[in-house]
């Protein structure tokens, strides 16, 4: 086989590799759980599908059962919830950091963005903030998952 000819078909192998890994770890399903009505939620959807994960929106007007079978407390919540493989991802968490949950696998109970940062997925506009992606661990414990910078 020809030198040119090999380098090309390792190229191409290592490229499917890539985008099997890639396509793997965004291609799970997200079930969110969010008010018939809440149009943030709509955006942040759509920011996730976007980056290419596979949505199944369950609409529900009473969101508390759902946060308390996942045991995400009042200080963590925000107006949806997602469930990805057996974590919760609760409100505008950027898609980016899902697929860091779902590749490094901690053992935690999920991640959160408490409140709704104006900035945020689904929260885009004017006066974006700085925030912090909480992780909750299987003991209640929050700690920094992540922090996002206003404007980048």
């Amino acid at each position: 086989m020809s030198k040119p000819l090999l380098a090309g078909l390792i190229a191409v192998v290592i490229g499917a590799g890539a985008f099997v890994f890639t396509s793997t770890s965004s291609s799970q399903e997200i079930v969110v759980y969010k008010s018939p009505t809440c149009g943030c939620c709509a955006k942040w959807i759509d920011h996730i599908e976007e980056a290419g994960y596979k949505v199944q929106v369950r609409d529900t007007n009473d969101m508390q059962p759902i946060k308390m079978q996942h045991g995400i407390q009042r200080q963590a919540q925000s107006c949806h919830t997602a469930i990805v493989d057996g974590y919760f991802v609760e409100g505008h968490v950027p898609a980016e950091f899902i697929t860091k949950l779902l590749e490094e696998k901690p053992d935690i109970k999920g991640i959160t963005v408490p409140g709704m940062p104006q900035g945020s997925p689904g929260m885009e506009g004017p006066n974006p903030v700085d925030y912090d992606v909480i992780a909750i661990g299987k003991d209640g414990e929050a700690s920094i998952f992540g922090r996002v910078t206003a404007g980048s």
